[in-house]
């Protein structure tokens, strides 16, 4: 296949962001605390007890292969933000690049509100998750049961979270890597537990008739016959792939921003493949389908099956996993959010306020302060609303990840059009995969959208349609409503002088978006 001559196009390499401007220490975190950050905010352990049940229970022996092909899509947005993250290297991620190729509007909403939304959802959800199993963890489980107790402790969370993320970004490296160590731990534990019992005949599904061996067969897709429960099943699993992108957010305190965090995301991915994959089959082929699926065991897998392929001790090790993957994520996500806010207020779309750093440490001190806050109120919010409503609310999170997820992958595709016609290469790296991996997650929110209509979605409805449907979709129109509103206020960031649109051909007014200079910045003591 011919491919005519390239476009002209300018020579000049991109500019990026100078991090001291923004207060940022750069060069601080090399690429293996930059992927512990992307594990953690995935919360492997806790999203495989959450989810695997439900995986089981919509595609039975074919989990693994439902695990691979939620992957797909998820690979070909990670190559879109690598190749992203490559050309402008900002701590505002996805904000930066949708605004760049779709102008202010679609980047407030898309980039900023949307994620974040997601995260507070999700921040308030895993500060109560990390209570409860800690709670349970050490004998305190009458506590746990009690809702007003969870939050008070859950915001106890949120306030350390913070005071660690605000102490500098080598400490809560360090303390990921401990808390992933011990996820990766339980997780390799379980395993190889589970193997030895299928081959000794001892496991639990062995002796009672009711699982078999692992087999190919469990990686084929279209083995289970039932393609209904196998978007399902996909679409659960593309969810629990989610929070690797929080890893962007530290790009400019990498020891090669440009490089580095794009490694990062393709290893992250890969790590949560093969983590996912081989545990899912570890369960399955250890207590079969109808015990995974069983009511008592179905919402918390590995805290049931942990302890009987384990032992008593090693069991409580990954119990206490599970709530520690949960604190992770919440650590995870008061480093990323509030460096994102930092990113925002450097180019006029967020108050000044959120620009101040502390001239020691190269945290966003006050933005932290202001995530605190709000995830706090969140919690609160919710757990008045209903013990169950925070449940409801994170389901609806799906909608917001497949959102801007797609977005992103859509301007990658937008951003390198012009290099398409240049090589075979090009096309399929830079058009082709993150193109699929934008319809895949649009395919994923339209399906998840229609289910959320059912009245019998999740259990609970309000005038005939799913309560999560309302939640979600509640979510996305007062976003954009907010934006607006506030299209008149910001007006450098909405009139497009802070970051003007543009694709690689204009490369070269890369200099004026990513100034190297931040007239906003103020520092505190």
């Amino acid at each position: 296949m011919s491919f005519p001559p390239p476009p002209p196009m300018a020579t000049q390499e991109p500019i990026p962001t100078n991090t001291a401007s923004k207060g940022l220490k750069a060069g601080s975190i090399g690429i293996g605390p930059t992927v512990a950050l992307g594990l953690a905010a995935v919360a492997p352990a806790y999203s495989l007890a959450v989810t695997l049940g439900f995986v089981v229970l919509a595609v039975g022996e074919s989990t693994p292969a439902a695990f691979l092909l939620g992957f797909v899509p998820i690979l070909f947005t990670a190559l879109a933000f690598r190749d992203l993250n490559r050309e402008m290297p900002d701590c505002g991620g996805v904000f930066v690049w949708i605004t760049r190729v779709f102008g202010p509007a679609a980047g407030w909403f898309l980039g900023g509100w949307v994620p974040q939304m997601a995260t507070f959802i999700a921040g308030a959800a895993v500060a109560q998750v990390a209570t409860t199993y800690l709670l349970t963890f050490f004998g305190l489980a009458s506590i746990a049961a009690e809702p007003l107790a969870v939050a008070a402790i859950a915001c106890g969370l949120i306030v350390l979270s913070a005071w660690i993320a605000s102490r500098g970004i080598e400490l809560s490296a360090w303390v990921q890597y401990a808390l992933i160590g011990l996820q990766l731990v339980a997780l390799g534990g379980f395993c190889v537990a589970a193997f030895t019992a299928m081959a000794t005949g001892t496991s639990p599904g062995t002796a009672t008739g009711g699982a078999e061996k692992p087999s190919l067969e469990w990686f084929n897709p279209f083995a289970s016959g039932d393609m209904s429960g196998l978007v399902s099943g996909v679409i659960l699993c593309l969810f629990i792939y989610w929070g690797w992108d929080a890893l962007i957010a530290v790009n400019e305190e990498t020891t090669d921003r440009k490089g580095t965090p794009g490694k990062a995301v393709v290893i992250t991915t890969v790590i949560l493949l093969v983590s996912y994959v081989v545990t899912a089959t570890a369960a399955v082929g250890f207590a079969g389908t109808a015990s995974i699926t069983d009511p008592e065991t179905v919402s918390d897998v590995l805290s049931v099956l942990g302890p009987q392929a384990t032992g008593d001790v090693f069991g409580q090790v990954i119990v206490l996993a599970v709530g520690l993957s949960a604190l992770a994520a919440l650590l995870t996500v008061a480093v990323s959010t509030p460096r994102t806010w930092l990113s925002m207020g450097s180019y006029g779309a967020l108050p000044k306020a959120t620009t101040k750093m502390h001239p020691r440490r190269g945290t966003p001190t006050t933005s932290i302060a202001w995530w605190a806050g709000i995830t706090m109120a969140i919690t609160l919010g919710l757990t008045a609303i209903s013990a169950d409503f925070i449940g409801l609310a994170i389901l609806s999170v799906g909608l917001m990840i497949a959102a801007y997820y797609a977005a992103t992958a859509l301007a990658s595709v937008v951003y390198f059009a012009p290099l398409m016609r240049t090589s075979p290469s090009a096309l399929i790296m830079k058009g082709i995969l993150p193109g699929l991996g934008a319809l895949l997650m649009i395919g994923a929110f339209a399906y998840s959208a229609v289910d959320m209509l059912s009245p019998e979605y999740a259990g609970l409805s309000w005038l005939g349609i799913g309560s999560v449907f309302w939640i979600g979709i509640g979510a996305l129109s007062l976003g954009l409503m907010v934006t607006a509103i506030l299209r008149t206020r910001p007006r450098r960031f909405f009139s497009g002088q802070s970051i003007p649109r543009g694709n690689v051909t204009t490369r070269n007014q890369l200099p004026s978006i990513l100034s190297t200079e931040n007239p906003s910045n103020e520092t505190e003591a």
